[in-house]
């Protein structure tokens, strides 16, 4: 007997349901679409007219820490974090990246306006703007305010200096790539001088431009990361010289490096104070971010226009905040219950009368050699107790030798 209409109709209706229902139940049951860069709105009263984007690496912790990145003239947020390798980081070591863009209505050239007083005051402009980005990330994702961290190119490198200066308070250190010394520009006119040929200060007149900014702070100074390529005519080395003496002047220290090293890249190191102060000098390198593309764990990045195939900032960089669970002072949350047997509170490390070793390994391997341990599932470099990351052989660190069974991450 055939049925009516009606009822296939509502037999159909009923298999589509099914249909429909079982779906959903699949699409309940796929994971979570990877993270990826994303616009941000309404994080503050935004006097700078800022953009605001946000990278959240999938399974970010609560309490994880956070870098600002500041891109340069005629770049954009979506291109630096592309071209920069930050993302591999943040993925790898499980922290969220702030990316401000600076729209061509504020700037014709998208140039972060460093040179505008109103814009690098504490509590004005652009500053304030990058500053609620940090306040907004830190009461919606989870962030913790004692591990924020900044990082810029050029224009972008010079507006992390407003940053370090302006939010001491906020920021626990910071990268300063192809910049210029805090309020070395007041105008457009002075900031292209400022560029080339650069100005000449003394390092207590460069510091107080800094003490300036945050008239009466007493609180501690982040710790500066200075880069230049030795060949830049956009903004010259002077520039290097010049940011390297404001910011040992601000953290007290000499202008004379503790130590000095050989890297990568035809990449000099030179170490202020207790690892307070660094000054990388990329020899041969013109105006831009130094990336090393490859699948290696020091390198990262697209080469491209002002993406220089050098050497990986970005990986120095991070270990020099401490991303990577270790950093250059750690402070480790409990003293481990192994084998060795440093002495409390290292003071800065000497320099050494040969050269240092330095040893790229997988953790296991550094443990297994002597020189790490591991606790609680965590290889630990053995004097300076640096964290490394996991103990196994698919985590791979590099170490350097300073003393006798001291080593460090990174060389």
């Amino acid at each position: 007997m055939r049925r009516s209409s009606s009822t296939l109709n509502r037999l159909i209706g009923a298999v589509a349901g099914l249909v429909l229902a079982a779906a959903g139940a699949i699409a309940l049951a796929t994971p979570a679409q990877a993270a990826t860069l994303t616009q941000v709105t309404g994080f503050g009263s935004n006097p700078g007219n800022l953009a605001m984007y946000a990278y959240r690496p999938d399974n970010l912790p609560a309490n994880s820490p956070a870098v600002v990145l500041l891109h340069g003239c005629t770049q954009n947020a979506s291109g630096y974090f592309a071209g920069s390798g930050w993302q591999k980081y943040a993925d790898q070591w499980k922290f969220a990246l702030i990316v401000a863009q600076q729209p061509s209505g504020n700037n014709a050239n998208s140039c972060f306006n460093f040179f505008e007083t109103g814009d690098t005051a504490r509590g004005q402009g652009e500053a304030l703007s990058i500053k609620q980005m940090v306040d907004h990330a830190k009461a919606n994702f989870a962030v913790d305010g004692s591990r924020v961290f900044v990082s810029g190119l050029s224009a972008g490198g010079a507006m992390s200096a407003v940053m370090l200066a302006t939010y001491p308070d906020v920021f626990a250190a910071g990268s300063i790539i192809a910049g210029i010394p805090y309020r070395c520009a007041t105008s457009m006119v002075n900031a292209f001088s400022c560029m080339n040929p650069g100005s000449d200060k003394s390092p207590a007149a460069w510091g107080d431009l800094v003490r300036g900014a945050y008239s009466g702070y007493s609180g501690p100074r982040p710790r500066v990361a200075i880069w230049h390529g030795t060949s830049d005519t956009t903004v010259t080395p002077l520039n290097g010289t010049e940011s390297r003496d404001q910011w040992t002047n601000i953290r007290g220290i000499s202008q004379t490096p503790t130590s000095t090293s050989s890297l990568p890249g035809n990449t000099s190191l030179e170490v202020y104070g207790n690892d307070e102060v660094r000054l990388y000098r990329v020899s041969g390198m013109g105006h831009g971010t130094p990336v090393d593309p490859g699948s290696a764990a020091d390198q990262c990045g697209t080469a491209g226009a002002y993406f220089l195939d050098t050497i990986c900032s970005t990986y120095r960089d991070a270990l020099f905040f401490g991303l990577n669970g270790g950093g250059s002072t750690p402070t480790p949350t409990a003293t481990p219950t192994t084998t060795p047997t440093p002495t409390a509170s290292p003071t800065p490390t000497p320099t050494p009368t040969a050269p240092a070793t330095c040893v790229t390994a997988s953790n296991y391997a550094h443990v297994a050699a002597g020189r790490a341990y591991q606790s609680g599932g965590y290889a630990y470099a053995n004097g300076s107790n640096q964290r490394m990351g996991l103990y196994n052989t698919f985590y791979t660190s590099t170490l350097k030798q300073t003393a006798a069974n001291y080593w460090v991450i990174g060389c």
